[in-house]
């Protein structure tokens, strides 16, 4: 099944041409997620050749503008374009108050149900669990409330190893296996894994979002397979951290990919000072070397 990462916006703070704030749309199954939305997003969707319409879950990590400064925008335009599915908002709690009074001194309406799920961001909380993935947030340290989150892949029905088939078993049977029970069968106890094919490794996506170094996340995203951790400064100006601007470093990210066993680091959330990113990437692949660039527009395959 796909399960695929698209880089809409990877730069801090302030828009620039041709860079915009943070914003990325993960692709499940054809079942669209989009995590953040910072300003600027609906036009990268648009960019990418995205459509609107197929999003139904936005999760914003915090309430600073670069962050959601696209939303209003993107909720308006869905309304023009007549949408009318439920869409689901995960968000901190304040930013229904924001919307609702956008609309309300605009006299806005929309043709479509916003659902809002509020998290409280003190510990990990299960925000969505469908068939398909579970998605459950990852506190911060940002100087206010402030969630990554972190999608995981649940387990599918097994395949059947149609070589050693019994051509008679009966269908309930089969169904049975495909669930991972063992059966008895013409007197016998046939076991689960004699029929079935090994299943296959279960994948995730951690989206750490704008934050201090900080390890108390590492026991959560432990093993994970692919982690996205911002990394808006170079080493040289980690003093800036500690004057207060609750940000990280590429080698920060990079001893959290490693202490985590993550096995891809993708950086962004780029101070707009970097006009060559390289340098970035250099130094987080001194601690790590499965370290990538954000980069606009590409799309990462997330692979166990």
């Amino acid at each position: 099944m796909t399960f695929e990462l698209t880089i809409l916006g990877a730069t801090s703070a302030t828009p620039t041409v041709g860079k915009h704030p943070t914003s990325q749309l993960l692709n499940y199954n054809d079942q669209f997620y989009l995590i953040d939305c910072g300003e600027g997003t609906q036009v990268q969707l648009l960019r990418y050749d995205f459509k609107f319409n197929r999003i139904n879950h936005i999760f914003i990590s915090h309430l600073h503008g670069d962050h959601y400064f696209g939303l209003l925008g993107l909720l308006f335009s869905m309304h023009l374009q007549k949408r009318t599915n439920d869409l689901h908002l995960y968000a901190p709690r304040g930013l229904d108050e924001i919307i609702l009074t956008h609309f309300k001194h605009s006299k806005s309406v929309l043709h479509y149900t916003l659902i809002f799920h509020p998290f409280e961001g003190n510990e990990p909380e299960l925000l969505l669990d469908n068939e398909d993935i579970t998605v459950t947030t990852i506190p911060m340290n940002h100087g206010i409330l402030c969630c990554g989150f972190l999608f995981r892949e649940k387990p599918k029905k097994l395949n059947i190893n149609k070589e050693r088939l019994p051509t008679n078993l009966p269908v309930p049977l089969i169904l049975a296996l495909k669930d991972g029970e063992d059966i008895f069968f013409e007197g016998k106890l046939i076991r689960n894994e004699e029929l079935t094919l090994p299943p296959k490794p279960l994948r995730s996506y951690a989206f750490c979002a704008d934050t201090k170094y900080t390890e108390s996340i590492i026991p959560q995203i432990q093993n994970v397979d692919w982690l996205y951790h911002e990394a808006t400064f170079t080493e040289d100006l980690a003093h800036r951290i500690e004057e207060g601007t609750y940000h990280s470093t590429a080698k920060q990210a990079a001893m959290i990919a490693k202490k985590s066993n993550a096995k891809q680091l993708i950086i962004g959330h780029f101070s707009v000072r970097y006009g060559d990113l390289n340098i970035l990437l250099q130094e987080a692949k001194e601690v790590f070397e499965n370290t990538v660039l954000a980069v606009e527009g590409h799309t990462y395959q997330i692979t166990a």
